[in-house]
């Protein structure tokens, strides 16, 4: 069955969307999208540092995601700037370094537009076994995590008050960020992959009656996602990893309009604890 590449394409794409669509939530729900795009940027400084010393790339990708996270945490704690601005400074400087370090091993020849933008069609039956491994994992974790860092996402403060640990909450959650981010990169790219954590979850943010609601319906989105992006690259022979994206976008205009509306409207429903952080 996976020895055509397109079905190991989709069977890769659903995987890597199924982990992308709950972990997207939390990023939607506390505004952490340039912290997405900071750990993205970063897995090229991984990629070429994988090349550099011949180690596996997704490890790599995954060593380096960790340390920009930490470095993060250990920067907010004492340099005087805003986090925008440290995500700002971590980002560029890890996609240039990245960019450098690749420009001085001339002896290796890369891929980069397949590193930016993805080659799912690309992906070998290793590479799904990883996925589905790691993002397994990745479920399993956060279903753990969820209640604690759910809570924190609502208040910080009554979290605190519940006798809960936010701090430890948000550390696992870099690092499960960091983990799909290293499993997503050969799916969709360096540049597509915070959009993948985003627009599923956006688009299920108008139909959801609870947080749970949203997870499972930001994965089903995803899901669609690969699987138009996919049939639409193979009609029209169009990039893949963006063709995922635009299927992506499309499902998040349709949830903008009129009868996507009235469909929401059992979202008012919702407990207010619970809208309070579907609706960030």
């Amino acid at each position: 069955m996976l020895d055509d590449f397109f079905i190991r394409a989709l069977v890769a794409g659903v995987g890597v969307a199924l982990v992308a669509g709950p972990l997207g939530c939390f990023v939607v729900w506390r505004r952490l999208a340039y912290f997405g795009d900071t750990l993205s940027h970063a897995a090229l400084l991984g990629v070429a540092l994988a090349f550099l010393f011949e180690v596996d790339t997704t490890l790599a990708v995954f060593a380096v995601s960790v340390c920009v996270s930490l470095a993060l945490v250990a920067l907010q704690r004492r340099a005087t700037l805003s986090s925008d601005a440290l995500l700002g400074l971590l980002s560029h400087s890890a996609l240039a370094l990245g960019l450098v370090v690749l420009a001085f091993m001339t002896w290796v020849r890369i891929d980069l537009m397949g590193l930016l933008f993805g080659d799912i069609l690309a992906v070998s039956r290793a590479d799904i076994l990883v996925i589905y491994l790691g993002g397994s994992l990745v479920i399993a974790v956060l279903a753990m995590i969820w209640h604690p860092l759910f809570a924190a996402t609502v208040s910080r403060e009554l979290a605190e008050a519940e006798g809960m640990n936010p701090d430890r909450a948000d550390v696992v959650f870099m690092l499960l960020m960091a983990v799909v981010i290293a499993i997503a990169l050969k799916i969709v790219g360096v540049l597509l992959i915070t959009a993948m954590l985003i627009i599923p979850a956006a688009a299920a943010r108008r139909f959801v009656r609870g947080p749970e609601h949203m997870a499972v319906l930001a994965a089903v989105f995803g899901a669609l996602s690969v699987a138009g992006g996919l049939f639409g690259s193979l009609e029209w022979d169009t990039p893949s990893g963006p063709s995922i994206v635009v299927a992506a976008l499309g499902l998040f205009v349709a949830s903008l309009t009129p009868l996507a509306r009235l469909a929401s409207v059992k979202k008012n429903s919702t407990p207010m604890s619970e809208r309070g952080a579907a609706g960030k």
